[in-house]
Formats: structure tokens, sequence, C-alpha cells
């Protein structure tokens, strides 16, 4: 039995991996009373046959009616009700489920139930009336949950009916040992964001760790209940600052993280799993905007995270989507093996930014995959609107123009010659007017925001950022030699 409070996905596989039993009843421990419904959840699953039993309260409100019927429809579930918060599983359907979803919160339930239908598992309901009554005194949900709600079952429509997602996705075998990895921050010096970070770390529920932070001067960072070991490189580049943190691991897999980023409670847990995989070389995860940033540095986020900024690369920067082969990853959330690394040489010292992207080049060259799992987040703050931002920007669209022609094998992709195109364009806008009037109207469409201030802003954001991008990127795809010249302030 799993006993929790809410919709959680981590709580419910972490829990689940303590358990042996043939079957698991989870329920939710803010609804009095469900425990003592065992039986009648046994005697349902051993009369049909199933792998699935949920409770059903059959409610009366016609938009719970309305959403089932929609989910029977679209996901051919003989369900009527997920939120009675009592349903007891077979041990293996659980376990294919767990192994492949993606909603953390929200539609979690319907999400398992979805994955293990898909699989050929038979869910039936039991009747629970008793709670018919209670559901309809309750408040009505908010408009908040039921967008969530939405949103997230029209995700798992797609990746279930039109990906075929859960059927391919990778799952990794389980490890025969349990590594030791080893936390690589390559810093200037102290900050309040790498306390924050080292504090982070110390939340993790997977134990097997040390850190090695990297600042220019000696310093010492605090006494926490992991190995920290501080290493005083001199004023370097960050390249050259992870390559001796590489040298001076113990660990078998290298996790960098930036000083300006924290993790997720469960980032290591996530990322581990897939070393069992040999032809896995790195994994790597989102980069979310932190909530607790700044109004400017939030709208920052919202602009690298809009669909007209970063298209098919906006995994990079918010929480979701699938398990997926990557080509390049950023070094503020990616974990590569050890071994790997020396074969390599680490990372290349004559760039920055784009040393990562040269590092993911040099590991697919080595037959090696690189894994990108929504599930393994860091919380990374942002620039800030609108000076640092494109700053920050502006490098990258340089280095990625200069890597265009130097290094095509993972940057030569039309999408990044797009902000160039559009620059190119603006002189003759008088002719081009309704193209770039339809542009006008995506942004607006793409950037909106209940508060008008922050929708101008992002609107803004994204405008200034093709452009910056598109000018820098022409620079680096026409310069003989890319200027890598060490900025000590703006590091990382």
């Amino acid at each position: 039995m799993i006993r929790g409070r809410g919709h959680s996905a981590a709580s419910l596989a972490a829990a689940f991996a303590e358990t042996t039993a043939p079957y698991v009843f989870v329920v939710d421990g803010d609804i009095p009373g469900n425990l003592d419904k065992l039986p009648r959840f046994l005697e349902r699953l051993e009369a049909t046959g199933a792998d699935i039993v949920i409770g059903s309260k059959l409610s009366p409100r016609l938009r719970n009616r309305l959403y089932f019927a929609f989910v029977r429809f679209f996901l051919a579930l003989p369900i009527t009700d997920t939120q009675t918060g009592a349903r007891l599983f077979k041990r293996e359907a659980l376990k294919y489920a767990l192994d492949r979803a993606l909603s953390k919160t929200g539609a979690f339930d319907l999400e398992l139930l979805t994955i293990a239908a898909g699989h050929g598992a038979r869910i039936v309901e039991v009747e629970m009336p008793e709670q018919r009554a209670a559901v309809a005194d309750a408040p009505a949900p908010s408009k908040r949950f039921i967008r969530s709600t939405i949103k997230d079952t029209l995700a798992i429509i797609y990746r279930a009916r039109l990906l075929g997602y859960y059927e391919k996705c990778l799952v990794p075998s389980p490890l025969d040992h349990r590594p030791l990895v080893s936390v690589v921050i390559a810093c200037p010096k102290g900050s309040w964001m790498l306390d924050e970070g080292l504090a982070a770390l110390g939340r993790q529920t997977y134990r097997d760790f040390e850190v090695i932070v990297l600042p220019d001067e000696p310093e010492t960072f605090g006494t926490f209940d992991f190995p920290l070991r501080s290493l005083a490189t001199g004023k370097v580049r960050p390249a050259e600052k992870r390559n001796l943190g590489i040298r001076a691991a113990k660990g078998e897999i290298i996790a960098f993280i930036d000083d300006d980023a924290y993790p997720d409670a469960h980032w290591l847990e996530y990322a581990v799993k897939y070393f069992s995989e040999d032809s896995i070389g790195a994994v790597g995860g989102p980069g979310v905007t932190p909530p607790g940033d700044q109004r400017l540095a939030r709208i920052g986020g919202k602009v690298y995270d809009n669909v007209l900024v970063s298209g098919n690369y906006r995994y990079r920067y918010r929480a979701g989507g699938v398990r997926m082969d990557v080509e390049d990853y950023p070094s503020c959330n990616l974990f590569v093996r050890k071994d790997l690394l020396e074969r390599i040489g680490g990372y290349r010292t004559d760039f920055w930014p784009g040393e990562d992207t040269l590092l993911c080049k040099d590991i697919i060259d080595h037959w090696k995959r690189i894994i990108y799992d929504p599930w393994i987040v860091v919380y990374h703050h942002r620039r800030a609107l609108f000076l640092p931002h494109l700053r920050q920007l502006g490098r990258y669209g340089f280095h990625r123009g200069y890597f265009c022609k130097r290094f095509p094998s993972n940057s030569l992709r039309p999408s990044y010659f797009v902000p160039t195109a559009f620059v190119a364009g603006l002189p003759f806008v008088y002719w081009l007017w309704p193209l770039y009037a339809f542009y006008a109207a995506l942004v607006l469409v793409t950037s909106f925001d209940f508060k008008p201030h922050h929708w101008l802003l992002t609107a803004l954001g994204v405008f200034a950022s093709h452009v910056c991008y598109g000018i820098q990127f022409f620079r680096g795809l026409v310069a003989k030699k890319a200027p890598c010249e060490f900025i000590g302030k703006d590091h990382a």
C-alpha cells in the first residue's frame, strides 16, 4: 500500500521502488476511509481478472461527465473517474506505466492508465457512491487547475495517439551498482546563487556524490552533509575550469551545472539510471527559469521559452516534453561518463561560449548517444531584459554562425538562419509588410500574458532577440576567426 497527499509522480515512484508486493494499493492520504476500501478493490480485481481497479464516485457534475466522455473517445479508456483517491494495481502494470510516465502532477493518474491500457492492461472500476455527496458539496476547482488538467490531457493524447511515444520510449535497464557522481561547478567566486545551488545539492534523493567547486581564488563554501572540495584555478575560461574538475573527479559520472543554477531534489536520481546503457554517453535536462527570479529575468526566461525564439529547442528551457536523443546540449545541466571525457580530452578551450556544442559533437563522433529527459530539471537564473539578455544571446548567435561553417555536423541547421533572414528583410518592409504584419501578430499571440506590461515586454524581447541574434549570427558566419577572450563578469 502506498499512501500520500495529492498526485506526485516522484513520491509514487520512490515509494514503489521500496515495495516488492504483487499488488500495489495507491491512496490519497487526505481522503478519509480510503484504506478501508482495500478488500472491495481486491475482490473486484480477483472477480474480473483485471490488472487495475480504480474507484469511481459516478460524479453527477456535468463537466466531469463531459471530461471523461472526452477521455473515453480519444484514449479509449473505460473509466468515468480518476479522482476518488484510490486505485489498485498489479505490480507489473504499475511498473510498466511508471517507467514511461512524463506528467508529474495534474493528469498523472490519467497518464498511468493510458500507458497501461495501451500495453494491454485491463482496467475496471469499483463504485464508491459514498463519495458522491462529498464531491457534490466540494468547491469548484480553480481555473488554474482546470487549465492545467486540460493541457496535460491534450499532451497525453498527443503522445499516445500521434507520437506513439509510450510504446517506443527509452526505458533504461536497472543499474548493477550505485555509481559515484562528481558534480563540477565552474565559477569566478562565491555568490548567493552558488550557495543556493549547494543547498539544493544537499537535498538530493541520490546520495552517492561529491561536489567540486572551481573558483578563481582559494575560497571555502561552508559545511555540508556531502563531500565538497574547492579548487582554485586562477582566472581561466569555464572550459578550462571544468577540465580541471574532470581530472580531480573521483566519480565515474561527471555532472556539470552552472553556478547560477540549482537542481531539483531528484536531479541525480533521474539522470544516473540512464548510464546502465553502454550506448549512452551523456544525459541532459531542462533549465527552467526559477519562479523567484526578479521580473525582468523571468521575462527573459519567457523570451527563451517562446516558440518563435527557440523553436524546436524549447525543451531546453521548460519542464515537459518527451525523452529523446539530442545532438547538442548546454553544460548548465549535463551528465557525461568520465571515461568518455578522458578519451575525448575534455572540453576544448579555444572557444567560449560554444565549448559545450563542441563537446557534444565529440561525444557523438565517438558513437555515443546524448539523451534528454524532461524530469532531470535544474532551475537556471536568467539574464534580465534587455541588455544582459541580448549580450548573452548575441554571443550565442555569433558562435553558432561561426560553428555553422567550421563545425557543421551539429550546428548547420536551417532554423539557425531564420533570424538573419528576418533582419535582412527589414529594409524591404514596405514591400514585405504583409509578411511582417503576420510576424507581429505571431509575436503578440505567442507572448500573451494576462499582465499587459509583461505582455508588451515579452513581445519586445522576442523582436529584439531576433534582431540581435540575426546580426550576430551573420557576423559569425562571415568571420575568419571567433573572438574568445575571457569576459570575467559575464561568466558562464
